[in-house]
């Protein structure tokens, strides 16, 4: 079954490739790796929460985050490879979680990310991962995310 099949068959959707908010752009590929710019949980150009995770953002709901964020920077890989079922492995990601004074749980918050990408890719999609805290990141956001994946030659 295509990746493209499916990730229609768990109910999603790329989204369009997000923009840049700053002076980077959203990926660069060197032979068969893609490596993805840090991306924000955003769906329709709007962050889906703000704020410190343990603090105004459940780590539930900053799971729900990472996983907008991995789905944003799928769509970014993709564009780069020629499309999804050009993804051949998911090699790594970087999960940054805002984090309140004394929250811990990072992994837990990361798993939002990791846990959709198994779920798509399968073995494939078992990946290396850093998952960290950080005191603030852009926009107010509770998480964000980079990955390097494996593509397809030729493309």
């Amino acid at each position: 079954m295509s990746m493209s099949q499916r990730l229609k068959d768990l109910g999603l959707a790329l989204p369009p490739v997000p923009k840049p908010v700053g002076s980077y752009v959203p990926s660069v590929r060197v032979g068969a790796l893609v490596f993805t710019s840090g991306q924000l949980p955003l769906r329709d150009g709007a962050l889906i929460a703000t704020g410190k995770v343990g603090g105004a953002v459940s780590p539930d709901d900053a799971a729900l985050a990472a996983r907008q964020a991995a789905l944003n920077a799928l769509a970014v890989a993709a564009d780069a490879a020629g499309g999804l079922d050009r993804i051949r492995r998911i090699i790594r990601v970087n999960v940054f979680v805002a984090s309140a004074d004394g929250f811990t749980g990072q992994a837990r918050v990361a798993n939002g990310a990791s846990d959709l990408l198994v779920a798509l890719f399968g073995d494939a999609g078992r990946h290396t991962r850093c998952a960290l805290g950080a005191a603030e990141l852009p926009l107010d956001a509770p998480v964000e995310l980079d990955m390097i994946v494996e593509v397809a030659q030729g493309a």
